[in-house]
């Protein structure tokens, strides 16, 4: 035995089996923490009804509420310290709850448009029919007298009080259903 091969008798084997150190430059941590920060500032502009259904632990909660009711530089330690709380949390349940959130809020608006398309359908044709169609408990005589008078506001120019009656109307029936 050479020499040479004592020492390497000594060195530790590296086994091919270890795991592997896996590097994560600055930037990377950087970006990620800026990430975290810009979810810290989602959830610190919901309300208190919203915040309560995302699945969060109290001191979460209070960082949450302490955050809201500063202001200028402050608020911004305080979004940095809610990232930093955000680092040793599970935060795929908080992401899911909060696009749910935000998801409900895009189906609310699709409602909305959806409605506001068969108000101006309405006014428009003066054709009931599409709206019985959606919802027969609409009431058609209703819904004619609106269109006819919504028509001529909008025909003279005068404020469109019908078509917002319509409106109202409308969303009051989407809520029912």
């Amino acid at each position: 035995m050479t020499p040479f091969e004592h020492e390497d008798a000594l060195l530790p084997s590296i086994d091919d089996n270890e795991e592997e150190i896996i590097y994560v430059s600055k930037s990377e941590i950087k970006r990620d923490a800026e990430a975290l920060k810009k979810l810290g500032v989602e959830l610190v502009q919901l309300s208190k009804n919203e915040l309560s259904k995302i699945p969060l632990d109290e001191d979460m909660i209070y960082a949450i509420e302490l955050a809201q009711k500063i202001k200028k530089e402050g608020y911004r330690r305080q979004i940095q310290y809610i990232g930093k709380l955000l680092r040793n949390r599970d935060i795929d349940p908080i992401s899911q709850a909060l696009d749910k959130l935000k998801n409900r809020h895009n189906q609310q608006n699709a409602i909305l448009h959806k409605l506001e398309k068969l108000r101006d359908d309405l006014i428009d044709t003066g054709d009931a029919e599409p709206i019985i169609a959606w919802n027969p408990q609409a009431d058609r005589q209703q819904l004619r007298q609106l269109a006819r008078t919504a028509k001529k506001e909008r025909d003279t120019n005068k404020p469109p009080k019908s078509a917002r009656l319509i409106f109202q109307y409308l969303k009051d029936l989407s809520e029912s259903a």
